[in-house]
């Protein structure tokens, strides 16, 4: 099978993405290319004179290329490599139950001291491709995909590798704005793992408020935490004019204000203190990325249904709306600043859809609202009933996995086919809320209601006023992390997800043409994050 012009490969020749989509925890071993030869290191490959390697059946010599090297046998000697005139010599590998060999991640096993309430995973069953070009595809293909390797359990991961590293060296520095966020906390799981592409990464974590309680108890050496308000341009430039050595920024801060006119006013200023020091003081800063989201195709959430939106599934190339939106003026913002720098600076713009995550002092942190939500009905005998429009219960909908933005904007950074582009970013499949409301019902043990009607239906934050007495029971009965409930929740911001009256969709065709080809099962993707918000102790 050919590849594709940028090197990637049709998802035809990749492995199964079940290892990384599994209900719960996923992690893989780190895998590194020899940089003379382009080939896994740790593969194990079996020497063949080079003239006479051609000689071999395609499909032998793929084998034996993969074949590892075996200890000495009965008379002491190893396997002698092909005499001139004689044909090369080729032993069997052994059946392997999975995809085995060092450089190809095999499928993640569950740790029991973090996940005890997970079921092990399947017994594999697919087995090593046969055919040589598409063996070949396969290995290039799986020490290609470095999206499936983040994937959730990063922490673990980083963990064990920091265990065992020795003063690093880092190649490149990353300043993440926002690390304590949704996507933040993904950024810092990822970043720094040992098989990050642009690694080994130093960063610079950034966030106004310090690190919560539920915070991975061992952070990594590689990160340094930076705690300022972002609307204070002189604490920001007092912290950041000495990081000199910042060479990517990754932007996923906002926040929310009452009104359009002040969101405006208050996210441009951010962006505005964060980049006018970086850009000019960094001069080995190579790139920019700047999330925003859905609404640069829909509107601010006060425009919802009085502004008319493109049909969808949207597309990058579409003009923007006609009415005031903090999206806008930052991607300006963002443009400006790197035009300073004459080319030297590139830039990205992410755009997700409704994001499933875990950090539950974000202002969109979605599924741990509904996990709260879920647990007050439990402790209250209530049945857990769906509040939003019959299309939102009904209709097709699309998510964006934490990891996986982290993922996307990780590529767009150190990827030159990437540069200077926006891109949509979601998980690439499509789901009904009525088939994740059981789901989420059976997570917490209660009964559930889909939608009841257009007179039946109510709003959650009206439902949920006055429940904090309730949630500091739940609290204390379950030993959980001591949290407020409007800390943990945004009710407001489920109602407006679940009251839109029509289908809204992204395409990810771009990304695939510029070589992304990252995915996330949005259902595996929406059990892991209400495990782990259980196994954190946010939820019980």
């Amino acid at each position: 099978m050919a590849t594709m012009a940028n090197g990637n490969f049709p998802s035809a020749d990749r492995p199964s993405p079940t290892a990384a989509t599994t209900r719960g925890i996923s992690s893989a071993g780190a895998h590194a290319n020899d940089p003379t030869t382009g080939d896994a290191i740790g593969c194990g490959r079996r020497v063949i004179s080079a003239h006479k390697r051609n000689k071999a059946p395609a499909g032998r010599r793929c084998a034996a290329l993969r074949t590892p090297r075996r200890p000495p046998g009965p008379t002491g000697q190893r396997n002698k490599p092909s005499q001139p005139g004689n044909p090369p010599i080729i032993r069997p590998t052994r059946q392997r139950d999975e995809y085995s060999p060092a450089h190809i991640r095999t499928r993640p096993q569950r740790d029991p001291a973090r996940h005890p309430s997970l079921p092990s995973p399947p017994a594999p069953s697919r087995p090593i491709p046969s055919s040589p070009i598409h063996l070949a595809s396969f290995r290039r293909a799986a020490a290609m995909s470095w999206w499936w390797t983040g994937a959730i359990g990063a922490v673990k991961k980083r963990q064990d590798e920091q265990a065992a590293a020795a003063e690093p060296t880092y190649q490149s520095v990353a300043l993440v704005v926002g690390s304590t966020g949704i996507v933040g906390t993904s950024l810092l799981d990822i970043l720094p793992l040992a098989d990050t592409p642009g690694g080994p990464w130093k960063v610079y974590a950034l966030s106004r408020r310090p690190l919560p309680p539920w915070s991975p108890p061992a952070p990594s050496p590689a990160v340094t935490h930076l705690h300022l308000d972002l609307a204070d341009a002189a604490a920001v430039a007092g912290a950041l004019r000495p990081l000199t050595d910042i060479t990517h920024v990754f932007y996923v801060a906002w926040t929310s204000r009452p009104t359009e006119a002040q969101n405006r006013e208050a996210n441009a200023a951010m962006l505005r203190n964060v980049l006018s020091v970086v850009v000019p003081n960094c001069p080995a800063l190579v790139h920019v990325c700047l999330q925003t989201g859905r609404k640069h195709y829909v509107g601010p959430f006060e425009a919802l249904g009085r502004v008319p939106f493109p049909d969808p599934p949207f597309t990058e190339d579409m003009p923007r709306l006609d009415c005031p939106n903090f999206y806008y003026d930052m991607e300006d913002i963002l443009f400006d600043e790197v035009s300073r720098r004459d080319g030297a600076v590139s830039w990205s713009v992410h755009r997700p859809t409704t994001v499933f995550g875990y950090s539950p002092r974000s202002a969109m942190n979605l599924v741990g609202s509904l996990c709260v939500y879920a647990a007050i009905c439990r402790k209250e005998g209530a049945t857990l009933r769906w509040p939003g429009s019959r299309v939102s219960w009904e209709g097709f909908s699309d998510a964006s996995d934490a990891d996986l933005i982290a993922e996307h904007e990780i590529w767009a950074a150190v990827d030159p086919f990437a540069k200077n582009e926006a891109f949509n970013c979601s998980n690439g499949d499509l789901f009904k809320w009525k088939q994740l409301w059981p789901i989420l019902a059976d997570h917490f043990g209660v009964e559930w209601a889909g939608y009841e009607g257009e007179d039946n239906r109510f709003k959650l934050e009206e439902a949920m006023a006055g429940k904090e007495a309730v949630w500091a029971e739940i609290v204390r009965e379950n030993e959980l992390i001591a949290t407020q409930l409007d800390e943990i929740t945004n009710w407001w911001f489920v109602d407006a997800m679940f009251s839109v009256e029509s289908e809204l969709l992204d395409s990810m065709n771009k990304s695939k043409e510029h070589g992304f080809l990252g995915f996330r099962n949005t259902v595996n993707s929406f059990n892991t994050w209400i495990e782990k918000m259980k196994v954190f102790k946010i939820v019980p």
